[in-house]
């Protein structure tokens, strides 16, 4: 049975990656790391230290040595550590917002970035106007952090949280082409919304990297 091995920054994340799993790839096996210095030194320093970077390489290569045949980062924060991981390794070590973030490209010049973290929002922005240049792409990014949110879902709040995000998706996201979200952790609140409270298509990187990771395990097993 082929494994994947999911890197994640918050417990809270397991259960949503559990439920994706279930539908999109019940064939494969989860393994699931979860070290929450990665997000919070991050936020910290306000940006990416090299000491993180080395964690993140650290848990990819835990993961291989654990049977994983594939690894899949599910922060969006620490994405630099991804691609230097990825170089490391001849086993595929995924970001789980890059499927996310080409869709988005496809889908509109117009893009509007939520995220809870500024950490997150930058990195997300940064991929999403990458792969717009690889395309020879005009794209113009709309950002915004909710902020409150994230401080709000790290205190047990969850309700407060979904408020935040989902007066961000409905309001501040009025004129764009197609809404990303940053976090795995903001695709819950789009199924608090009543339909067609947001007009844009939105985007999350859960689903459509699992999808990805799938694709990528099946490719393995040819």
């Amino acid at each position: 049975m082929p494994t994947l091995g999911l890197i994640h920054n918050s417990p809270m994340l397991a259960p949503v990656f559990n439920e994706i799993a279930a539908r999109v790839m019940p064939d494969v096996r989860l393994l699931h790391f979860v070290d929450e210095s990665t997000i919070k030194n991050t936020i910290a320093a306000g940006h990416l230290q090299k000491a993180t970077m080395r964690q993140v390489i650290r848990l990819v290569g835990s993961s291989f040595d654990a049977g994983c045949d594939a690894a899949m980062i599910t922060c969006s924060s620490i994405g630099r550590a991804v691609e230097m991981a990825a170089e490391l390794h001849d086993q595929p070590v995924l970001r789980v917002d890059r499927p996310m973030a080409e869709k988005a490209v496809a889908t509109g010049r117009r893009i509007g970035v939520l995220a809870t973290l500024p950490t997150t929002l930058k990195p997300t922005a940064e991929l999403i106007a990458r792969i717009a240049r690889e395309q020879g792409k005009e794209i113009e990014i709309v950002e915004n952090v909710c902020a409150g949110a994230f401080d709000a879902v790290m205190a047990g709040d969850g309700a407060t949280h979904d408020r935040i995000v989902g007066e961000a998706l409905t309001q501040a996201m009025k004129d764009v082409d197609v809404i990303v979200l940053a976090q795995a952790s903001m695709a819950r609140v789009l199924a608090t919304l009543p339909d067609g409270a947001v007009a844009a298509p939105v985007y999350s990187s859960p689903e459509l990297g699992m999808v990805h990771a799938r694709d990528v395990l099946r490719g393995l097993a040819r």
